[in-house]
């Protein structure tokens, strides 16, 4: 895997957010990559409770100002940039003000879902893309952790499918228990078929409960891994019904199996 590309997108990564299963596997998982040789990068939102000043966040002028379009809204798009202490990977923040300025990260003081999550997650998958295509930096696997991270996966394989810098790509989704109750706008696949994505492709999120979103990303996954020891019997038999590649559950040793199994993926050249 030495000298491979693969380009890291969590919703969530420490240190820039608390301790979760789900932030540190995503941050695990890419530090090794970085230690073996491999070339990453990690892609996460910038919410407004990460501290700019303490984790030296900058604005990178020459990847943002363009605009990306979210259900005929544009939607200014801000890069920025920090370096992971120690590790010296580096971490782009995808940012709006609109979308990520407020000081939570997916509810509100309620508890209650933010309305427009839906619309975050969409600016979230065009905003990493836009930002990978203008580096230039053509992945060898791109690896999805968390929901909100989870239509990434629809829009390489419809709205990007022409774009050459991702012909070779495999997309693998982690699945992790971090689910939410209820749903995300009820509007979500109209809004993405807005992006001349067909009906067929988005029958999936017509209900855009957890379950639902997961399981578009797992229709447009090359191969998924089990970030979590259990996933619902919902999603586990979805996932057979594909009949991808696999990885189950690593509590012990992620470390290599993740590589080996990345390394599966990739085509001999």
């Amino acid at each position: 895997m030495k000298d491979k590309r693969i380009l890291f997108v969590s919703s969530e990564v420490v240190p820039y957010l608390p301790e979760t299963e789900l932030s540190l596997t995503a941050f695990q998982a890419a530090k090794n990559a970085h230690s073996k040789g491999v070339q990453t990068r990690i892609f996460m939102p910038r919410y407004g409770v990460i501290n700019e000043r303490r984790h030296q966040l900058h604005e990178v002028i020459r990847l943002s100002g363009m605009n990306l379009i979210v259900n005929d809204m544009d939607m200014p798009l801000i890069i920025k940039v920090a370096s992971i202490p120690k590790e010296r990977m580096q971490v782009y923040f995808i940012d709006n003000e609109e979308y990520f300025k407020r000081k939570a990260v997916f509810t509100d003081e309620d508890d209650k879902l933010f309305p427009d999550n839906d619309e975050r997650a969409i600016f979230f998958a065009k905003g990493v893309v836009e930002t990978v295509k203008k580096l230039n930096w053509a992945p060898d696997i791109i690896h999805v952790n968390g929901w909100l991270a989870s239509l990434l996966p629809l829009y390489l394989k419809e709205f990007y499918k022409e774009e050459p810098l991702f012909a070779e790509s495999k997309i693998v989704t982690s699945l992790y228990n971090n689910g939410f109750e209820g749903t995300l706008n009820e509007d979500l696949a109209s809004k993405v078929k807005f992006d001349m994505i067909k009906d067929e492709k988005i029958a999936t999120i017509k209900t855009p409960n957890h379950t639902n979103i997961l399981k578009s990303a797992i229709e447009n996954s090359d191969a998924i891994i089990y970030g979590s020891e259990t996933i619902s019997d919902e999603l586990s038999s979805f996932i057979k019904e594909r009949e991808i590649p696999v990885l189950e559950y690593q509590p012990e040793n992620l470390k290599e199996n993740y590589l080996n199994f990345y390394a599966d993926l990739i085509p001999a050249n």
